[in-house]
């Protein structure tokens, strides 16, 4: 019976993040467009869109490798697997025996990895630009997120996410209040903003060329490749705001397999990252894209919080 609960709460998790993540990403295109005074377009909007691009045939350049084909399954595989590691809306994740926190970073970098082979593979001067750009970014922002997540895994005592989160919701929300857990917290939130491709960092609604990173590696993909490279961006997302709201903010989430506790669990996720998304819809329209020169400025700004939250650890213990 406990087999089938844990392979029941797998698909819903799943299911969970497939669906949700496009709704984060038309959520945060909305609250953009009522700030800006517009319209804007629906909620649901990219859900259309990766329907339009799974119907549509994808164009290949004859200079591409299997690289350039396999890049978006590996992405998208990649990033669907740092999502199943990690606590949704239970804190005991069926998956949690296998990696830590250590494997969510490595196949996070995993699909950067190949996003950047793939922006090279094609041989365009732009696709050659974004990935040396998102080279940079990952290379100053992947050892700032390590390092943010390892301050609330020293409090729990594990590098377990499902440990991590399970222990900080027993404590009542008291995690956030050291002043060690307030500066992982900014730490964390600048890498999110800079892994996946948002402003200040970068511009996911344009592709001026001058300024581009995650788009410039997309210029050459289109059809079914394409929607799968946009989904696997929005579970990225998706799985980032999870990082913050669950390890900094576990409150309401489901530390039993209770019915009840899972369904409070799910509900009050689903407002925890809707709460997110529009607070980054909001930085979005309140700040302007930074100069390239300045990201790694920020990215330093992210990395030395991380590790001053680690002195402070040790500090306040002794």
């Amino acid at each position: 019976m406990q087999a089938i609960i844990h392979i029941v709460l797998v698909i819903l998790q799943l299911a969970l993040l497939l669906t949700l993540s496009p709704f984060v990403v038309g959520l945060i295109r909305k609250v953009k467009a009522r700030l800006q005074c517009r319209r804007g377009a629906s909620l649901f909007q990219p859900y259309a869109d990766l329907a339009k691009l799974f119907r549509k045939q994808p164009v290949i350049s004859s200079t591409t490798s299997w690289i350039f084909t396999a890049a978006p399954y590996i992405v998208f595989a990649s990033t669907i697997a740092a999502g199943l590691l990690m606590p949704v809306f239970v804190s005991h994740t069926p998956l949690n025996f296998a990696g830590n926190i250590i494997a969510l970073v490595y196949l996070l970098a995993l699909g950067t990895f190949f996003l950047i082979l793939a922006g090279l593979d094609a041989g365009s001067a732009f696709g050659g630009m974004g990935s040396s750009r998102e080279a940079i970014v990952a290379t100053l922002a992947e050892p700032a997120m390590m390092l943010s997540i390892l301050s609330i895994a020293l409090t729990a005592g594990s590098t377990n996410l499902s440990t991590i989160v399970h222990q900080s919701a027993l404590m009542e929300g008291d995690v956030v209040a050291p002043p060690a857990h307030l500066m992982a917290l900014a730490a964390l939130f600048i890498v999110t903003l800079a892994e996946t491709g948002r402003v200040p960092v970068d511009n996911p609604a344009t592709h001026l060329e001058l300024t581009m990173i995650h788009e410039a590696m997309l210029l050459e993909y289109s059809g079914r490749y394409l929607a799968l490279m946009e989904w696997a961006a929005g579970i990225k997302l998706l799985v980032f705001l999870t990082l913050i709201v669950n390890v900094f903010a576990p409150w309401g989430i489901a530390t039993s397999l209770v019915p009840s506790a899972i369904a409070v669990g799910l509900l009050v996720y689903l407002v925890k990252v809707s709460a997110l998304a529009i607070v980054i819809g909001v930085i979005e329209s309140m700040f302007a894209k930074l100069r390239l020169f300045r990201v790694p400025e920020m990215l330093g700004a992210a990395f030395i919080l991380s590790l001053l939250a680690l002195v402070f650890f040790y500090t306040l213990k002794g």
